[in-house]
């Protein structure tokens, strides 16, 4: 399988966020070997979408000659789409939006009804593509703060994907917190390993992912402290 990585922190590596992301993936790998490309968005030269729409009524060129044709063209090459992100005001880093916002060359202005929604009908065949959302968040609880991210990904994305989402997601890049983030990153391997075998993730372990690692209160007290 082809995985693209879309890195949306604008910290690389030093992500929290992909932390989880590479445990995911070596889950998946010791199932079978994966090719894995990880794009650091921050690095990418991507403008602003304009809202011109020559991309949809000119067979997708976009006006804009910048890293995003080549982005384009290894999404569609791809099998799994893994958009990787902190949360930022409750939806994804400013660079990612942008690369999202880009995506517009693979749609066309025609639209049709699918279910109680309107879809635009695409320019390219990007049927084969799964998609996964997987998002750390700074907060010690999931309710009232990943729903945003939660609900544009599903509307973006509306067939074939998965959402992992991972509260107090800092301890993972602090050596201090390894008694609670390693049981934890064991759950995401678990699930990527799921993953790779099913194409699925059973319900009950996204939910387990998705508990606080120690109570909120103790974590808020710590953040708190160290401020």
């Amino acid at each position: 399988m082809k995985i693209l990585v879309l890195n949306g922190s604008p910290k690389r590596e030093q992500s929290d966020t992909l932390c989880i992301t590479h445990a995911f993936l070596e889950g998946m790998n010791e199932v079978s070997h994966h090719d894995i490309h990880i794009i650091h968005v921050i690095d990418s030269d991507i403008n602003y979408c304009t809202g011109c729409f020559s991309c949809m009524k000119n067979g997708g060129t976009c006006i804009h000659e910048d890293d995003m044709h080549n982005i384009l063209e290894e999404i569609l090459s791809s099998d799994l789409l893994i958009w990787s992100f902190p949360l930022y005001c409750y939806g994804m880093p400013a660079s990612l939006k942008v690369l999202l916002d880009r995506t517009l060359p693979l749609s066309g202005m025609a639209m049709q009804k699918v279910g109680d929604r309107y879809e635009h009908i695409g320019q390219a065949d990007f049927s084969h593509l799964r998609y996964l959302m997987i998002c750390g968040c700074g907060f010690p609880n999931s309710s009232h703060n990943f729903e945003p991210a939660v609900a544009q990904f599903r509307l973006c994305f509306p067939g074939n994907h998965t959402i992992i989402t991972v509260p107090e997601s800092p301890m993972f890049n602090a050596p201090e917190a390894v008694i609670v983030t390693q049981p934890r990153l064991s759950l995401v391997k678990q699930a990527g390993t799921q993953y790779a075998k099913t194409g699925e993730i059973n319900q009950a372990l996204l939910n387990e992912i998705g508990t606080p690692m120690i109570p909120e209160e103790q974590y808020a007290a710590i953040v708190n402290g160290g401020m």
